[in-house]
């Protein structure tokens, strides 16, 4: 028996794990023991799901196992196995085809959480010299660096240390999203008498163990930000010498938030006064505070307007990089980062034009991207290249719209990988007539999904347990490779980065990819840090970036003026408002009275739910059992008057579609407001056209609208929160 290391990356807390190995067979996953972190999250990993029935889902019976080549029409669930040579052969002399009449450009890709290699990914699709990247990362967690890059001049990251007084959950960002920050947080509250203070709609599990809880109308959270930032400069709450010696703009965001007193804010967002005030002094006074938020602001409209006012609230308060509070991570220095293997630099100005997109949303793309990193250099050096690579885009909902009408341009082929646009994109009766009109669609996956239905190849990909890893975050993480790539005579998975490469030198890029395989990456990414990808694993495969604070205070920050720019000259300069400003959503009882008399509810949808992470795993027998439908949420007052008892199936009808889920009452949900479980699909039913396993049953996208005048303004980031909706017996 061989004990292997690994990291879990089936949701993103990679939690160190000890897997078992018997003649080439995985028998089990357990915590490690041996690993420092392990001790603090123990509780964690020993209780997830995900890696209790890990077995299960790696020999499930629906793993994809050999490439295949669809026998049949688009969505026929028809396929014939093919080798790999022969897939990357058909599908790169296809794709020279597109390039020939169309350019590079009609080649697009979409991503999904960040859990593969998206560096290698953006590598190929720039030596490519296509800019048409969406994924999930425009409406999740990629704003929020974004932003943070843009206000403060890198990522700023909460920790919750004794010294922390206050800590601000904004939009969820509770137990089962972030289990270890959150235990953190409750033994704070619990022995040091911290405060917890919960914005969110719903009374989830965290609003429930808050000292102040928040329950906010879905889409006024920049309002609310405003008021409480107005509410500290009035009484001048504010850290006045870190303002003064460390923040540009006080004055104009002080007349901005001035618009936002206290009762008028009350009356937009529909809380009480007085815990506006409650909220805003003990943030202000309770020092050092940290503040996480959840995916209920990134969802949201106004997305980046109101991350804008909450890094301006942590900078007022004084909460940057201080022990305690939220601080600035530092990667490894010794090491080469993702965004040097992505290559950015190999993308013709020519084609960056071309992103689709761009002439409305820019911040997101290419262009605001380096205008960010052109400031960051300054102060963070090649540490820049650290920044998640999901903060470069095109627009999702403009790369749909233009495969379905060649405008600006013809998109003729997509790749996915490691997502599922049929579930996880909006819009979704867009997504499907785009994808069943392209010319050449594969897709790269762990199981048949509704999206593998409709493509020309589904490829099948190595699970974190099959392959080697290296992820940098906060620190670099590495796991050896589990189990052997392939078992004789059982499959043929291979990884992304086997993916990319192959396809890479089959359209004529081989001198750009000197690296046989994925390990020999890695060695060649740790070769400053004077270790091979083995030798880093054997002595304990981490290593962390050394704990400073207030490093402003001999750099500066990494901002067009070296200060936390509360007025944004990047914003400014791509053509933006410069300041945090709130706007009604489009979509709401107050901006469409008419709409809201036949739609009478606020739609929220998106929150995520144990076991499954976003859209998967909903094939594995054991974690259905726990979850096996799914569920949306109700006022009882507001389900009685519907007649609809809870465990009664209901439908939930926008104008853009209809879905149904079964009812579920929640106490501490307003009564105007109703919550729609994301990420369904149900791999149990027929695979073929038209069921493509039950996507139009109960998946939330289908109610979305996704029209670019509804976007972000500045993002492109599409609506799932703060619409409008109706619910009735079904």
């Amino acid at each position: 028996m061989t004990l292997k290391k690994v990291v879990c990356m089936q949701c993103h807390n990679a939690c160190r794990l000890a897997a078992r190995v018997e003649g080439g067979r995985l028998v089990s996953v357990e915590p490690d023991q041996d690993f420092p972190g392990t001790k603090s999250s123990y509780a964690i990993t020993k209780g997830c799901p995900r890696r209790r029935h890990v077995i299960e889902y790696f020999y499930h019976p629906g793993r994809l196992n050999y490439p295949l080549k669809r026998a049949g029409n688009r969505g026929e669930n028809k396929w014939q196995e093919i080798s790999w040579e022969d897939a990357i052969g058909e599908i790169g002399r296809r794709m020279e085809d597109i390039i020939q009449k169309h350019g590079p450009e009609a080649i697009a890709t979409t991503s999904g959480t960040g859990r593969t290699h998206d560096e290698i990914r953006q590598r190929f699709f720039n030596l490519l010299g296509s800019p048409n990247h969406t994924g999930a990362g425009q409406i999740c967690y990629g704003p929020f660096c974004v932003m943070s890059n843009v206000v403060l001049g890198w990522r700023l990251f909460p920790v919750v240390r004794k010294q922390t007084r206050c800590i601000l959950f904004w939009g969820g960002g509770g137990p089962r999203y972030w289990d270890i920050f959150w235990r953190s947080a409750l033994k704070a509250q619990e022995k040091r008498g911290a405060k917890i203070i919960v914005i969110d709609a719903r009374g989830t599990d965290a609003a429930r163990r808050a000292d102040l809880w928040l329950q906010i109308r879905p889409g006024t959270d920049c309002a609310l930000a405003l008021g409480m930032i107005n509410h500290i400069i009035e009484n001048e709450l504010y850290d006045k010498s870190f303002v003064k010696k460390w923040c540009h703009g006080f004055e104009q965001l002080r007349e901005r938030a001035s618009a936002y007193p206290i009762e008028k804010v009350s009356e937009i967002t529909w809380l009480p006064a007085p815990k506006i005030r409650q909220a805003a002094e003990w943030y202000a006074t309770l020092k050092p505070g940290v503040t996480n938020h959840g995916m209920g602001v990134e969802h949201l409209q106004n997305s980046i307007e109101t991350l804008h006012a909450l890094f301006s609230l942590v900078a007022l308060c004084g909460n940057v990089d201080v022990e305690g509070g939220d601080v600035f991570t530092t990667p490894y220095p010794g090491i080469i980062h993702e965004q040097e293997i992505a290559a950015h630099h190999r993308l013709p100005e020519e084609q960056i034009q071309k992103t689709l997109g761009l002439e409305n949303f820019r911040l997101m793309s290419r262009k605001g991207y380096d205008l960010i990193q052109s400031s960051v250099r300054k102060v963070w050096g090649n540490l820049v290249f650290n920044r998640t690579s999901y903060e470069v885009f095109a627009h999702g909902p403009s790369i749909y719209r233009a495969i379905l009408t060649g405008k600006p341009y013809p998109v003729r082929g997509m790749i996915t990988l490691s997502s599922n646009p049929m579930v996880t994109a909006p819009n979704t009766r867009l997504v499907h007539r785009a994808l069943k009109s392209l010319d050449l669609y594969v897709v790269v996956d762990f199981f048949m999904t509704p999206s593998a239905q409709l493509a020309d190849f589904v490829l099948p990909s190595t699970t974190y347990l099959e392959r080697p890893w290296l992820w940098t975050y906060s620190g670099v993480v590495g796991s050896e490779r589990a189990l052997p790539r392939t078992v004789d005579g059982a499959y043929d998975r291979r990884d992304d980065y086997d993916f990319w490469r192959s396809l890479g030198i089959q359209l004529g890029q081989g001198e750009d990819w000197p690296w046989e395989t994925l390990e020999d990456l890695y060695d060649y990414r740790l070769k400053p840090a004077g270790l091979t990808f083995r030798e880093f694993m054997n002595q304990g495969g981490f290593l962390a970036g050394p704990k400073e604070f207030k490093r402003y205070e001999t750099a500066g920050f990494g901002t067009p003026s070296g200060k936390i720019e509360l007025y944004s000259k990047i914003l400014e300069e791509l053509g933006y408002d410069p300041l945090p400003r709130f706007y009604e959503p489009s979509l709401s009882p107050y901006s469409r009275p008419e709409l809201a008399k036949e739609y009478p509810f606020i739609l929220i949808t998106g929150g995520r739910h144990q076991p499954f992470y976003h859209s998967e795993h909903r094939q594995n027998p054991s974690l259905r059992k726990m979850h096996p439908e799914p569920v949306f949420q109700i006022h009882p007052e507001a389900g009685r008057k519907l007649r609809i008892k809870e465990g009664d199936w209901a439908w939930i009808e926008t104008p853009k579609g209809i879905i149904t889920q079964r009812c579920k009452y929640l106490e501490t949900m307003h009564p105007q407001v109703v919550h729609v479980q994301h990420g369904w699909w149900y791999p149990e039913e027929e695979g073929a056209e038209s069921s493509l396993y039950g996507v139009w049953k109960s998946n939330c996208n289908v109610l979305i609208d996704d029209e670019p005048s509804l976007c972000n303004p500045i993002s492109g980031g599409w609506p799932l929160r703060g619409l409008l909706c109706k619910v009735h017996k079904k």
